[in-house]
């Protein structure tokens, strides 16, 4: 056994009782914080900075409270918390560009800290991830996903969620998600791309009959025979082309497109799962005027033929034309092209404001240019007529139906031209942005893997440390990972990382006891028995 060495005790002198009080004293104001594993220190006084929220209401009798270690711990993101303690020293909030927006948010609703102070210089970036998501949003009423969905999801859309739970699905529950499928998502099966197929191929037939019907060669002449009077006085019969109609193949094309619709609008109406918002959508609107547009127009060939000027009522059948919109049904590029037309209806807006101010301006410039000079082939009679053609220089078409003539008049239409070059140069590429922004989003989407894992929110219970022997400590052996090791090992962070431990560098190998302050003398007197 190795001979025990006396244990010399010095008595500090007042400066050094002082030093240690004021030691004391600015440990006793800091605090230890440890978030998700990183360890923080700072004062007290500090967090007061910000009332109303969670670090500004830190005490000790709060459950994530660590008596042994004397911090307080946090499970949350370490490097938001970076920020937000930075934001309670210096009073500005900096957003970190390695996290993602939302966990920001969420990390900023837990510490009680409004997101709306984020500093100018990272607003920018913060707001990201709100235009992400609202495109997100966007993409979602889209419906341009082709993924199956579940059962349950098919009862809650189409109603019958609580006759699903309770196995009672009558046939007709069963069959009507079935045909709206088939009809209306192409993509949800073989039988519904075949559909779609047919749906297709029909509407391609329908617009070119529609504009083959109106070639010259495709239509035959009506021919009425009338008499007349000779010059021998007698009678005589004469042939006479009054007009031409379309070959009758046509007439039964349109009546076997026209079916196929009729049946199609009639089962997409039955078996929809909101009959407001089917009749309510722009798409499905032109695809019943359309089909109503064909049978008004067999009344009207029927009772209305007589009336003069009666082909002008063939213009309200243009409206045919617009069924190639129900493509978009089969196509999502097609739609997230729409969708980028409205996105971008301010730009749009501010093209068609700028251009028509450049047309008023330059249409009264030439005017009074062709003016000043003489010109015997001005053909800028007035300011109208320069309209029309301030709006073809500027938007570069260029007829060449009118033309300046005098040099000042020459000047005005490169003016215009150039203006008009960049007037619609300028939105061009916001409008661009937003559907490259659209297209990549809808391509990321589709690669997402479609089956994720939840995860489910278990909030962390501890109970609290107690001695052995203690009132309320448990008789008998140490609850498991508590035990010498574990134990040793706190007692090392304690003495290695206690604020209070910290006594000064020439405090290092003596231990001082005053009878003033016996109780900060007390840990170091331990520690040197402990080292002996």
């Amino acid at each position: 056994m190795p001979p025990y060495r006396p244990i010399q005790l010095f008595f500090a002198s007042s400066e050094e009782v002082a030093r240690m009080n004021l030691l004391n004293m600015d440990a006793e104001n800091r605090v230890v914080l440890n978030v998700g594993g990183i360890r923080h220190e700072t004062y007290k006084a500090t967090l007061k900075k910000i009332p109303a929220t969670r670090l500004s209401r830190l005490t000790e009798a709060l459950a994530n409270y660590d008596p042994v270690l004397n911090e307080y711990f946090f499970d949350r993101h370490p490097g938001v918390f970076a920020q937000v303690l930075n934001y309670y020293r210096t009073g500005k909030l900096h957003y970190p560009t390695d996290v993602c927006g939302p966990l920001f948010e969420e990390e900023l609703e837990f510490w009680g800290l409004d997101a709306n102070q984020v500093e100018p210089c990272c607003w920018m970036t913060y707001t990201q991830h709100r235009d992400t998501q609202e495109t997100l949003a966007v993409l979602d009423r889209l419906d341009l996903d082709t993924e199956k969905p579940s059962d349950e999801e098919v009862a809650r859309k189409f109603g019958f969620e609580e006759a699903y739970y309770n196995g009672t699905v009558s046939w007709w529950q069963q069959l009507k998600p079935q045909m709206w499928s088939l009809f209306d998502e192409p993509y949800s099966s073989n039988a519904a791309k075949i559909i779609g197929v047919i749906s297709v191929f029909f509407i391609c037939v329908s617009i070119i009959s529609f504009c083959l019907k109106t070639h010259p060669d495709m239509r035959v002449p009506v021919i009425r025979n009338y008499s007349v009077t000779t010059a021998n006085q007698t009678q005589s019969w004469a042939l006479d082309k009054v007009q031409t109609n379309a070959h009758v193949a046509f007439f039964y094309i349109e009546c076997v497109c026209n079916a196929w619709f009729t049946l199609e609008i009639l089962v997409r109406f039955i078996s929809s799962p909101n009959k407001c918002e089917f009749i309510k959508s722009s798409v499905n609107i032109i695809d019943y005027i359309a089909t109503m547009s064909f049978y008004i127009d067999l009344i009207l060939q029927k009772y209305a033929s007589h009336v003069e000027n009666a082909d002008i009522l063939e213009f309200f059948s243009i409206i045919r034309i617009m069924r190639l919109f129900k493509l978009t049904r089969h196509s999502s590029g097609l739609k997230i092209l729409i969708q980028t037309f409205r996105a971008s209806a301010k730009e749009l807006t501010l093209l068609v404001f700028f251009l028509v101010l450049g047309i008023v301006i330059f249409a009264s410039l030439v005017y009074y240019a062709e003016r000043i000079q003489t010109n015997p082939h001005n053909d800028f009679n007035s300011i109208p007529l320069g309209l029309w053609w301030a709006l073809v220089t500027m938007t570069t078409v260029g007829y060449g139906d009118m033309a300046p003539k005098t040099y000042v008049g020459m000047f005005v239409g490169a003016l215009c031209a150039l203006a008009g070059v960049l007037t619609i140069a300028l939105p061009v590429p916001v409008i661009v942005s937003n559907f490259a922004m659209y297209y990549s989003h809808t391509q990321a989407r589709a690669k997402l893997p479609k089956k994720r894992r939840r995860v489910i929110n278990v909030e962390p219970t501890r109970p609290p440390l107690r001695a052995p022997g203690a009132p309320g400590a448990p008789a008998g052996p140490m609850a498991p990972g508590m035990g010498p090791q574990a134990v040793n090992r706190r007692m090392n962070a304690i003495k290695t990382n206690h604020p209070k431990d910290m006594m000064g560098p020439n405090m290092g190998n003596q231990t001082s006891l005053c009878k003033s302050t016996p109780q900060a003398t007390l840990p170091t007197l331990n520690t040197a028995i402990q080292k002996l």
